[in-house]
């Protein structure tokens, strides 16, 4: 056989093998390996290329020493697991840099971080006075996490005391001119409504390309065309409200019409008896 057939042979067996042996690995991040992790995958590395290209007659035995080093790394992975010691150990734990504003000196050391190093990792997450830092740490992986004094930090909600109703995410509900019926339903609308809606912005079904509706029921159009400018609109509330009271009657016919037994369709009727003196002028 060709030498630099063998060569191409072995490279694509080292490719296969690698790949098939990351999977088992995993598939932690570069910034979240340990320092035996990293260690392993340079090792793997260097291994691979010898599987490739060392052309004597032993090339089979960096198989073997392969499998070693991912059995040693699946092993090393349970035992951090399953012992905090041992996690400690060779992941490592993490180091306060910054407590009540104030830099701890020797830690700054012990993870041979200088002053320029410190302040970089601070301004990346947009700090730029340490006195400002109730706490900061520098993690097993290297990330330095910090958290600023209640003064400093950003206003939310929670801080001033107020109760915030629940995000929802938006509802698509037209996607490349097909309405979606259950989403429809599932955000209280129908086919009707949503034609109603389009057509205050003179927009058919069929020129939509996409159709959202949030949690405070808006509808937001994209038509896909960039010299048309992307429209939305929202129904006032009073055209909601009498939607929503359309939608309320239609269900308790629903409803009625439905009834299991004669008890329960006289309820359903009485409410919609009362419903409907109700709103009457």
């Amino acid at each position: 056989m060709p030498s630099w057939f063998e060569i191409i042979l072995r490279t694509l067996a080292a490719i296969v093998i690698l790949f098939a042996l990351t999977k088992v690995l995993g598939k932690r991040q570069i910034s979240q390996l340990s320092l035996f992790e990293y260690i392993t995958g340079i090792s793997i590395g260097n291994i691979a290329a010898y599987v490739s290209l060392d052309l004597d007659n032993l090339w089979y035995l960096g198989i073997v020493s392969l499998a070693v080093w991912v059995s040693v790394s699946v092993a090393m992975e349970f035992m951090t697991m399953k012992s905090k010691k041992v996690r400690d150990f060779v992941d490592g734990k993490g180091t306060v840099l910054i407590k009540d504003g104030q830099l701890i000196k020797k830690n700054l050391h012990k993870e041979r971080l200088t002053l320029d190093e410190m302040l970089e990792q601070l301004r990346k997450k947009d700090v730029y006075r340490v006195a400002d830092v109730e706490f900061a740490v520098m993690e097993s992986s290297g990330e330095v996490n910090v958290l600023l004094k209640k003064e400093y930090l950003p206003v939310t909600p929670d801080l001033l005391g107020w109760r915030v109703s629940e995000e929802q995410e938006a509802k698509t509900v037209l996607m490349d001119g097909d309405i979606q019926d259950e989403v429809l339903q599932e955000v209280g609308y129908d086919r009707n409504w949503l034609k109603h809606e389009l057509k205050k912005i003179k927009l058919k079904e069929e020129d939509v390309f996409l159709a959202q509706v949030d949690s405070e029921g808006q509808l937001s159009v994209q038509t896909g065309d960039e010299q048309k400018q992307l429209q939305s609109t929202q129904s006032k509330p009073s055209e909601r409200v009498a939607m929503l009271m359309e939608q309320f009657e239609a269900e308790l016919h629903r409803l009625e019409r439905l009834a299991r037994n004669e008890n329960d369709r006289r309820i359903y009727q009485t409410a919609l008896d009362r419903f409907q003196a109700g709103i009457k002028p």
